[in-house]
């Protein structure tokens, strides 16, 4: 395949083609069938009328558990990144697929139709494969960057293709090289197809601009697609469902506002500029169908549309000086919450939520003639100039901490507190000793001491959940969204760290070396008859683990710091931990108490809950907690667009739990 020719079509297609309907503005559809089957139909460009891969994802994922799709194409391609995610959406699903090309599958259409389990294609459908392309502004370095950005999909593409095919990368980048035609039976030849139907006797029209781009397009096919309409007829089969009749944006390897994020997410974003404003769709579809505008440009186009004809506003004295409105705002809101002193002098002080919204933007020269309350709080979330979004968040993020501070989990005293870079496995070392240092007589050489096979991987996983401040909660006036709210997830958060801890202890699952974490073998468990909270028992166990050696034979010399015990035993443990003297030895006060103090009692209801009879004795280096980076509280982040009318953000916390050494603890069950 040396000349840049398309391969020959060999049967020649009928003449008739079908018009869609204009009211139909999709270039896709997705439908429930019988018996657990999905219908879904990809008509026209990919990614047109600002219809993104999200849409589609959603409705797939609605039609719930099916087991079969049955998957239509007549496209002329699209959107490389939709079209990738369409194709990733479909390839991991588990129904059984079956694709239909009821006429053209061409560029990134025919990528996605190498997802079929099964392809069928009539003798005089086409598919057509060919390398990306698109157009990118900027100096030599940007050029560069875009050419590479360019190889690495034709990658992606040539590995779905080798997939179906069975094709090497090298004859399948030739293909591309040469936009390659194919009609029915040669893609059943090449491996892109696999089964031969009867031609088809009418194919709907495509009116796509994309079209005039391919440059190798056999005469048949333009006849076919660019039938004149007296040509065309309102009937259409059964099995070729509508198509939009439209001339769709460019979008095919996107500018440099898609390289930096995927089409769907800039149009969601601009679309929620515009949520409140729905007298300016003009404007929208404008900033949709320029891929060159992001979703701040829309914001400010429609800011400055906004304010035509209008002045500034002129009361108050913060004009112009965000610092003075931003700090004077978010102190009162703190003294509001309970969480700063109240400054005299602040012409803020007392003001609701709503008011503190409006004088945000308000204060700064922003004009709201004309406003409601809802576009004015939506503009004080959105508003380039304004932060007052920033400042809700503050607020909420103390009353993060204050949650995690304030509770009662105290985990944190009889564990150690780790730190780890990344979310793989980290090493650490257990409770081996180097045992004593040998003798190094003069001029001799020093010997390397080694840790022995004690080495324990550890790790950290996320946690965490989404809140939601909306503008109905600061119409509303509702401060429990910045206190209460944020305050409980806070102290979830330390509950979410300390029940890792505690259900490590009282589940004996599998250590590392996979053996249980409490046994006899082990000589960490306590159990049998006459076991019961008193000197006697806590005394045996205190021995079981001074009783650990090292590999040398050498005792490790661990000591019990903490008693961990039920609440219906705790304030038992309390009382023989705490005394002077023995139970039960009242009449002769010379026998003192030998554990007096040798711990500290800590009481938990996560020990309750899980076993009310069971105790257990550890050693501080026992049990790691580690944190990412150090970081050993919960994180506030705003959350990356929109999904609410408001500002969305996740409390987060990454952090792991595990057992550095089981000689360090030791369980005991009562019994007695």
């Amino acid at each position: 395949m040396k000349k840049k020719t398309a391969i020959a079509l060999t049967v020649a297609m009928a003449a008739a083609s079908v018009q869609m309907n204009n009211d139909t503005q999709s270039w896709f559809s997705i439908k429930a069938g019988a018996n657990d089957t999905a219908e879904i139909s990809i008509y026209d460009e990919i990614g047109g009328w600002g219809i993104s891969a999200k849409a589609f994802a959603k409705q797939l994922k609605d039609l719930g558990n099916v087991k079969k799709i049955n998957l239509h194409i007549h496209s002329p391609g699209g959107s490389v990144f939709d079209g990738m995610a369409i194709f990733n959406l479909l390839n991991n699903h588990s129904a059984k697929k079956t694709v239909y090309i009821d006429g053209l599958a061409a560029s990134m259409a025919s990528v996605i139709a190498m997802v079929g389990d099964v392809v069928i294609m009539p003798e005089n459908a086409m598919m057509m494969i060919h390398k990306p392309w698109g157009i990118q502004g900027g100096d030599a370095e940007d050029m560069r960057k875009y050419a590479d950005l360019l190889d690495k999909i034709e990658e992606t593409l040539i590995s779905a293709y080798t997939k179906k095919t069975g094709k090497s990368a090298e004859e399948l980048a030739e293909m591309l090289a040469e936009e390659t035609w194919l009609n029915g039976k040669e893609c059943v030849e090449h491996g892109f197809a696999d089964q031969l139907v009867e031609p088809v006797k009418a194919m709907a029209t495509l009116n796509s601009k994309r079209l005039e781009e391919f440059s190798n397009m056999p005469k048949a096919v333009k006849e076919m697609l660019f039938s004149p309409k007296a040509q065309t007829t309102q009937a259409q089969t059964q099995s070729q469902p509508a198509v939009v009749n439209t001339q769709p944006e460019k979008v095919v390897v996107d500018n440099s506002a898609e390289i930096k994020a995927q089409a769907e997410k800039r149009i969601a974003d601009i679309k929620s500029v515009f949520a409140p404003f729905a007298d300016q769709q003009d404007l929208l579809i404008e900033c949709l169908s320029d891929v060159n505008i992001t979703a701040e440009q829309a914001k400010d186009k429609l800011l400055a549309k906004l304010g035509a004809n209008t002045t500034p506003s002129a009361n108050g004295g913060y004009v112009d000086n965000g610092n003075i409105v931003g700090d004077s705002v978010k102190n009162a809101l703190m003294a509001r919450a309970g969480k700063a002193e109240i400054e005299k002098d602040n012409a803020y002080n007392g003001m609701t939520l709503r008011e503190l919204a409006r004088a945000s933007i308000a204060d700064r020269g922003v004009s709201i003639s004309g406003m409601n309350a809802m576009n004015i709080v939506g503009l004080a979330f959105t508003h380039s100039s304004s932060d007052f979004g920033s400042i809700l968040l503050d607020v909420a993020h103390k009353s993060v901490l204050e949650g995690w501070s304030v509770a009662t989990d105290n985990f944190d005293k009889f564990t150690t507190k780790g730190s780890v870079s990344d979310f793989r496995k980290h090493n650490r070392v257990g409770l081996t000793e180097f045992g004593s240092l040998p003798v190094v007589s003069e001029g001799e050489e020093y010997t390397y001491g080694t840790i022995g096979d004690k080495q324990v991987a550890v790790a950290i996983a996320t946690y965490g959940k989404l809140f939601s401040i909306t503008r109905q909660a600061i119409i509303n006036d509702d401060m429990s969204m910045l206190t209460r709210i944020p305050f409980l997830m806070g102290k979830a958060a330390r509950a979410t760290v300390a029940k890792l801890v505690y259900n490590l202890i009282t589940s004996n699952g599998k250590w590392q070396d996979g053996k249980v974490l409490f046994s006899a073998e082990r000589k960490n468990l306590l159990t049998g008859s006459g076991t019961k909270m008193d000197v006697t028992t806590i005394d045996k166990a205190i021995q079981l683990m001074n009783g650990h050696l090292d590999g040398d034979k050498q005792p490790l010399l661990i000591e019990p710091e903490f008693l961990l015990a039920p609440t219906s035993l705790a304030t038992k443990a309390k009382q023989v931990v705490g005394s002077t003297s023995v139970e039960g030895e009242d009449t002769n006060s010379g026998i003192i108490n030998p554990i007096n103090n040798f711990a500290e009692v800590i009481k938990s209801q996560h020990l309750q809950v899980a076993d009310a009879v069971s105790w257990y004795l550890i050693n501080s280096q026992a049990i790691e907690v580690n944190y990412l980076d150090g970081a050993d509280q919960p994180y506030l982040e705003q959350q990356d667009g929109f999904t609410v009318d408001g500002v969305v953000s996740k409390v987060r916390i990454d952090a792991g739990v595990d057992v550095i050494d089981p000689r360090g603890i030791v369980k005991v069950t009562n019994q007695g």
